[in-house]
């Protein structure tokens, strides 16, 4: 079998019913959820960023009070060490709230539209991109590995 002749695997092939319309309406939609997945990770990144600041609190308050500046160290004590970063939140609180209210019920969205457009193949659009765009029979265009 040539390289030309290799179809599609499965799981990335379009169902025979599905539209261009619906295939591209379901791309969409995918990489909407990839967008959300990056902001997830940065919302990962705040929430362990913020963490470790609070933790470096400690330190500040301790060399405060070795420099003699008790009145200083019980200040950035009793405002920051702890401190809710919204109003009755830590961010692990704003992580679990964003997983539990929005991500996942996006990720269930785009999978159940992708199920109802693409029998619930993924990448679809990026796997017919890639065959239109790869240069047939050049090493590192193959259709798949």
């Amino acid at each position: 079998m040539t390289d030309q002749q290799i179809p599609d695997p499965p799981d990335h092939a379009r169902p025979e019913q599905a539209t261009d319309e619906e295939v591209a309406a379901a791309g969409k939609l995918s990489e909407a959820l990839e967008t959300v997945e990056r902001a997830r990770g940065r919302l990962y990144d705040f929430h362990q960023l913020i963490g470790h600041a609070d933790l470096m609190l400690d330190e500040a308050v301790q060399k405060l009070r070795e420099a003699g500046r008790d009145d200083i160290a019980e200040q950035v004590e009793k405002e920051l060490v702890g401190r809710n970063v919204l109003h009755g939140r830590w961010t692990f609180q704003i992580v679990e709230d964003f997983d539990d209210h929005y991500w996942s019920t996006f990720r269930d969205c785009e999978a159940t539209v992708r199920g109802q457009l693409c029998g619930g193949r993924r990448h679809v659009f990026e796997s017919e991109m890639k065959e239109s765009r790869r240069t047939h029979g050049q090493p590192r265009h193959e259709a798949r590995p």
